[in-house]
């Protein structure tokens, strides 16, 4: 597959009108959102958000925490309509959960857990790439490890209850180990997951939360954002009318693959003119928009959980000090303390917030929150 130089400049030109609208990761993260929300449909009579916890007046004692799977597709729904980002299923192993408070029977927030991805420095420096080295130890590895892709409180639950912690501790429980074991015949001794954002957040709902989740380092972030919606289809379409289909229609990662594949083949094409310096310029202002993100852990209570899943033992032991604190009914016990004086706190202060958070109510949401 080649381009001419003149097909190539029309590809660079596309990178550089996308990319260079954006200053800072919240609105690229913004555009891809809206993008992702064009083809929803919602039915005005029986609104989809009227799923999601709404009593505000509650106090987090009263409530009663449930963890449940949920009608995939209204899971979906609500996820969108409530997430910052947008949320795609990972490839290979894919548990959604939604974590529910039984009074109201509304919805708290959204789990997902999947396949760990192969490439992430921390967890690389902390088990030596055990999956790289010995079949056994990629065996062992995937048969003990899940990461969680969503930790997403509804809002503005997340931010009166603080419903991230919530979510988060509740991943790290037993009741959340036993459901992915039975499901996939693993033996789940490392959950591990990313803040959603780097240096654009001085904090994360993940901190404070020992001995459930420990901060493990920081994330590569040499990656290039995708381009989305119109832009995207419209670059897409243009050189597959030149070069013929890209990939196959059942590869996984394919827009992904894709957006890459355009990039080699404008670089080949601009190779040696003055142009390639330019469209050098445009991929590694883009690349800035990526940032590098905290890595977080949980063993579970299990004490030696790296040693088994580097194989140098086939049995876990149980942590006498903090195993017994991953119960689910301990988790939530946890977790009420701190959202009772945050809650009565913001109370106090006349902060509480009221109002439900969508993407569908037309009204200007805080991309990072």
């Amino acid at each position: 597959m080649n381009l001419t130089k003149d097909e190539a400049l029309v590809c660079a030109k596309a990178f550089e009108d996308y990319f260079g609208n954006f200053d800072r990761i919240d609105q690229y993260m913004k555009d891809q959102k809206l993008n992702s929300l064009a083809d929803l449909s919602t039915n005005p009579l029986f609104p989809i958000e009227d799923d999601l916890f709404s009593d505000f007046s509650m106090h987090p004692n009263d409530m009663d925490i449930d963890v449940c799977e949920i009608n995939p597709d209204t899971w979906e729904t609500l996820l969108n309509i409530t997430s910052s980002h947008v949320n795609i299923a990972p490839v290979g192993r894919n548990v959604k959960l939604a974590v529910k408070e039984k009074n109201t029977d509304k919805v708290l927030g959204f789990i997902r857990l999947g396949s760990p991805v192969i490439n992430c420095k921390p967890r690389n420096d902390m088990l030596g790439q055990v999956f790289t080295q010995q079949p056994e130890w990629g065996k062992r590895f995937n048969g003990s490890t899940m990461m969680g892709f969503v930790i997403v409180p509804s809002q503005p639950f997340g931010f009166n209850y603080l419903g991230g912690k919530l979510l988060a501790a509740i991943c790290c429980s037993h009741k959340v180990r036993e459901i992915v074991n039975a499901k996939y015949n693993m033996n789940l001794c490392l959950f591990e997951t990313t803040s959603l954002y780097g240096s654009s957040k001085q904090v994360s709902q993940y901190d404070g939360m020992k001995p459930y989740i420990r901060y493990k380092g920081l994330t590569d972030s040499d990656f290039l954002p995708m381009m989305h919606g119109k832009p995207y289809s419209e670059l897409r379409d243009f050189v597959e009318s030149k070069v013929g289909k890209i990939v196959e229609d059942d590869i996984s990662s394919k827009k992904l693959k894709i957006s890459m594949k355009i990039i080699s083949m404008t670089k080949a094409a601009l190779k040696g003119h003055p142009e390639a310096v330019a469209f050098q310029s445009t991929i590694d202002n883009a690349k800035k928009l990526t940032e590098q993100k905290r890595y977080y852990v949980s063993n579970y209570g299990f004490s030696n959980y790296i040693d088994y899943i580097c194989c140098r033992t086939d049995t876990l032991i149980k942590d006498k000090e903090n195993y017994d604190k991953f119960e689910l009914e301990n988790v939530v016990k946890w977790w009420k303390t701190k959202a009772s004086n945050r809650y009565e706190s913001l109370k106090t202060d006349g902060r509480l917030r009221s109002e439900l958070e969508v993407w569908t109510s037309g009204k200007e949401i805080q991309i990072i929150r």
